[in-house]
């Protein structure tokens, strides 16, 4: 309450200062800022330290930049303030004469004993040589600010302009008051210093570039091979010194411009090549910085080959501009995180989506062949979940106990694999991308209903797998529950522990937060793959196990091709299975370590266990509560096993594909039309005959079925 009624009370006051301000004369401001500017002004001195100089500019600045903190006034209206009082502190200068040469021999000074080189080869540069210690660096920062060292203006200038908005600010000076500006700052030997410095800068700037374009990790991905000295990096050098020492030939200016744009060309085309070669982040790091630096090169190059006064002034002007913006986004951690993990995101996002287009069935021919996989997996998972009561009955530390769950499992899903089988919730962590993948063309109605029939063909595959699963697991439990029954007297599970599973099972628990979790998991395991897939590219270990020396003579040189082939080709599905597997039994372990109650809830194996139960428990089970409870809580552990796994897989996908929230709106509301129209289409293979194509609603999320080529 009192909080509300203090900013209630700030804006009548701001109100009622405005209406003030209205009800005063028109000269009443320009002396309320007279009063200021000659306060200001009279604390200029050529003959003190230079650091009190420099904390008088940052004055200067903040003066024309300052605003209250309670205002009316919206981004704009600030913006041609800071412009009044920029012009009206250059009259008032023009006005008081003696003031003015003080003033000028103050930044005269200042800025003539300033160092630049800084300012333009580092800031808003990274200025380390890899990116996590980049990161460390802007985080380190960010705890404890550079300390101003002597003399170095790029320190001056970032205290100057510490908000990103000055660049607006600045862009939005007309020439006639930068040039007043520039004459009060500057002369031309100070200009002809900071020429000097511009030239030193550009040397900084090329040897940095070409010790990053000559790096093996660059020259392996351009191709085809050049000798060392033809490579564009080494010929920019060697162009730039030449055009430097020439004074500025127009022939030599065109020919470093030239060369600027074909390095850029160059990193275009490793971005391409990419997918061939695997990605990593200090490959993305250096790339980003290397553009960035080309780009500075551009803009030192332009404002030295500028030759008129208006030219000059725009060049200095853009020049500065880009500085602060540059600045003020190498400050950001998470800039350089989001830009350094992107592009890797991405192609682990196309990497997944390639995986994926084998586990969609757009046909009843597919449909059933993902339900006959589907049933393969679920004959599996009852053994794998039979193991693991097993090894949970022996009595092992929970250490040892988690190890062995997580053999189980990852050895159970690779022979699984191997038998052609499928898991149904390790899907959609891989399918979500195979969708993304197809959002390139939705300001269409051909795109959207296509978009809407892979929606279908996706998540009819989801269902084939999980009814597949479902179908094979109980039966294949209740089967071996039988015969261990019959053979021995006893049941798979004693009376007590069959109760404690059917309960840890119910809805009426905590098994939808364990079954939202085990989706993480899930889609966690996916991204695993992703980075073992991406890995075995960026090493190039295909080419490595071709030509091994041992493997070859071991082997043959047909066997060991054969072998790298293979490996290529399922490094993905052996690290999603082993990552899958370990985090399903390593996770409860380490949760219970740091005291946390997690769990997980898988859909097949848990229906393992409830089939256990019941065969332990008997027919007369079905007539309590606990059962049907339980099989309440299996129906939600699949939906939020398949839920959370392909929301947080499709998310990263569209992120990283950077497409529009709109379109992603539109999508989601399409879908959920069509889904509430007929849920069964997305359920279950459709007839040809019956399929038909539906008139389009005329919102713009609309809808359609599949057409009459297609059987779902």
């Amino acid at each position: 309450m009192k909080k509300t009624m203090k900013i209630a009370f700030l804006r009548f006051l701001a109100i009622w200062r405005r209406f003030r301000r209205g009800a005063n004369p028109p000269g009443h401001q320009h002396l309320q800022y007279a009063s200021q500017v000659a306060v200001l002004m009279g604390r200029a001195n050529p003959f003190a330290t230079w650091h009190e100089r420099a904390n008088w500019m940052i004055d200067v600045a903040q003066w024309i930049r300052r605003e209250p903190r309670v205002s009316l006034l919206d981004e704009g209206a600030w913006r041609r303030v800071r412009h009044q009082r920029t012009r009206f502190l250059l009259e008032w200068l023009d006005v008081n004469r003696d003031v003015r040469r003080v003033v000028q021999a103050t930044l005269h000074k200042t800025l003539r004993e300033s160092v630049g080189p800084e300012l333009f080869a580092g800031t808003g540069l990274p200025r380390e040589p890899a990116f996590f210690s980049e990161l460390l660096e802007r985080i380190v920062r960010l705890a404890f600010p550079r300390p101003p060292a002597l003399h170095d203006l790029s320190t001056l200038f970032t205290a100057m302009f510490p908000d990103p908005a000055d660049a607006d600010w600045l862009l939005g000076l007309d020439h006639k008051t930068l040039a007043r500006l520039w004459r009060l700052c500057a002369d031309d030997t100070i200009a002809f210093g900071y020429l000097q410095q511009i030239d030193e800068a550009l040397v900084y700037l090329v040897t940095v570039i070409v010790a990053i374009g000559i790096s093996p990790a660059f020259r392996q991905r351009l191709g085809p091979r050049l000798p060392l000295q033809s490579t564009p990096f080494m010929s920019l050098r060697r162009e730039l010194e030449s055009y430097l020492v020439s004074g500025g030939d127009a022939a030599a200016l065109r020919s470093v411009r030239m060369l600027i744009a074909v390095c850029h060309a160059q990193t275009d085309r490793i971005y391409a090549h990419l997918d061939e070669y695997g990605v990593s982040v200090g490959l993305v790091y250096h790339l980003e910085r290397m553009r960035a630096q080309l780009t500075r090169m551009a803009r030192l190059i332009d404002l030295r080959a500028s030759r008129n006064t208006a030219e000059d002034s725009a060049q200095a002007q853009a020049l500065l501009v880009d500085l602060i913006s540059a600045h003020h986004e190498r400050r950001s951690v998470r800039g350089l995180v989001q830009r350094s993990f992107a592009l890797l995101a991405r192609k682990m996002v196309e990497r997944n989506a390639n995986h994926g287009e084998h586990y969609i069935a757009r046909d009843r021919t597919e449909y059933r062949a993902m339900f006959i996989a589907a049933c393969i997996g679920g004959f599996f998972t009852a053994f794998t979940a039979l193991l693991k009561n097993v090894i949970a009955g022996v009595g092992l530390a929970r250490f040892f106990e988690g190890v062995f769950a997580s053999l189980n499992f990852s050895l159970s899903f690779i022979i699984m694999s191997a038998f052609g089988g499928v898991l149904a919730t390790k899907q959609p962590a891989v399918t979500a991308p195979a969708l993304a993948s197809k959002m390139g063309a939705l300001e269409t109605v051909d795109g959207l209903r296509s978009l809407m029939l892979e929606i279908a063909w996706l998540l009819r595959s989801q269902a084939a797998a999980v009814f597949g699963n479902l179908f094979a697991v109980i039966p294949t439990m209740a089967l071996i529950g039988v015969g261990v029954l019959l053979a021995t007297g006893t049941p798979l599970m004693n009376p007590a522990k069959a109760h404690a599973s059917l309960q840890s099972l119910s809805i009426l628990g905590v098994t939808p937060v364990f079954a939202a979790f085990t989706g993480v998991l899930l889609w966690l395991a996916s991204l695993f793959a992703g980075f073992a897939d991406n890995w075995f590219a960026l090493r190039r270990l295909r080419e490595a196990l071709t030509h091994h020396r041992r493997l070859v003579q071991a082997m043959g040189a047909a066997k060991a091709a054969r072998c790298a082939v293979w490996m290529e080709n399922n490094i993905a599905t052996l690290a999603g299975n082993i990552a899958l597997g370990t985090l399903l039994g390593m996770t409860p372990v380490l949760a219970q370590f740091f005291g946390l109650p997690l769990d997980v809830r898988h859909v097949t194996l848990s229906t393992a266990t409830v089939t256990e139960a019941i065969v332990t428990l008997g027919w007369n089970s079905f007539t309590t509560p606990e059962v049907w409870l339980a099989a309440v809580g299996i129906f939600f552990i699949g939906l939020l096993n398949v839920g959370v796994a392909f929301a947080c897989s499709l998310m990263l996908a569209l992120r990283a594909r950077e497409v529009p929230g709109r379109v992603r709106r539109v999508v989601f509301r399409a879908v959920l039309r069509r889904f509430t129209a007929s849920p069964h289409a997305f359920l279950f293979p459709q007839q040809p005959a019956a399929v038909r194509r539906p008139e389009l609603p005329p919102a713009d999320a609309r809808t359609d079925d599949e057409p009459k080529s297609g059987a779902g």
